[in-house]
């Protein structure tokens, strides 16, 4: 578990992009669907997919979106389909569905895990948004989830943003996606934003919700695949490694498969 070399970003650029356009070419689809936030991940992983070639729509899926976000997000689509033929793109205002669903839904006693289900909720929304145009086009919905989000500490919605055909940026650390995002040339306006999953309708960032930056959490999951413990740190390092194991333990249903009840030979 190591982080790519800055004189090696061309090479996995290089690696990744033939990857998605051979892993395409096996099953048989046409092409990939992303969804575009205005964030670092979105962005790299939307450019990697432009660069096989193969049509390559970018989804704009606001709701309730931050102008900073939908601003960022129409930036990098319009700089993607000035540079790549092969790019086109959509919008699909999910607001007035999210408010229908709201409607119809019974509300929480417990106002935290309300406001948290309806937070995933509109990760699921538009997860289902872009299955619907993967199926209508025959394309593959390409995930932007990296490593320390995925198999570090599960800082994304079940069925929603983890709801996805392949994981082109999964082995890359948040650090390793911000070197590619350079060499891509994606916005300088995403690669100075603060990360945000925009779930929440308001300013709150990913480092607000998680209670680290993304720099401390990939030197947290670095010692712990080492065993280290927390009793081996002092101040703030500490501080960042219990926040990350308690993450990781919290998240575990989400990265780990899903268990299934296997029943005795006895019982057959």
């Amino acid at each position: 578990m190591t982080k790519i070399s800055t004189l090696r970003v061309a090479q996995v650029n290089e690696h990744i992009v033939s990857w998605l356009k051979s892993y395409a070419e096996k099953a048989n689809v046409q092409g990939f669907v992303i969804g575009i936030s205005g964030g670092v991940d979105s962005a790299v992983t939307s450019t990697l997919c432009a660069q096989t070639g193969l049509p390559t729509l970018c989804v704009e899926m606001p709701i309730h979106q931050a102008s900073s976000q939908v601003s960022r997000a129409q930036e990098h689509i319009a700089q993607l389909m000035q540079r790549y033929p092969n790019v086109s793109e959509t919008r699909v205002d999910l607001t007035p569905i999210f408010e229908s669903f709201k409607k119809e839904v019974p509300q929480s006693g417990d106002e935290k895990a309300y406001f948290l289900s309806l937070a995933n909720t509109r990760a699921r929304l538009r997860m289902t948004t872009l299955y619907y145009l993967a199926g209508i086009h025959g394309r593959l919905v390409a995930g932007t989830g990296n490593k320390v989000e995925d198999f570090g500490v599960g800082f994304y919605t079940k069925y929603g943003d983890g709801g996805v055909d392949v994981s082109p940026i999964a082995d890359l650390m948040k650090s390793d996606v911000y070197a590619l995002g350079k060499f891509l040339n994606i916005p300088e306006s995403i690669q100075l934003a603060a990360p945000t999953d925009g779930l929440f309708g308001d300013n709150r960032t990913d480092e607000d919700q998680l209670g680290a930056s993304y720099d401390e959490l990939e030197w947290a999951m670095l010692e712990d695949a080492q065993g280290r413990q927390a009793e081996e740190f002092e101040g703030r390092q500490r501080e960042v490694f219990a926040i990350y194991k308690r993450l990781n333990r919290a998240n575990k249903h989400k990265m780990d498969p899903i268990p299934v009840c296997l029943i005795p030979d006895e019982f057959r």
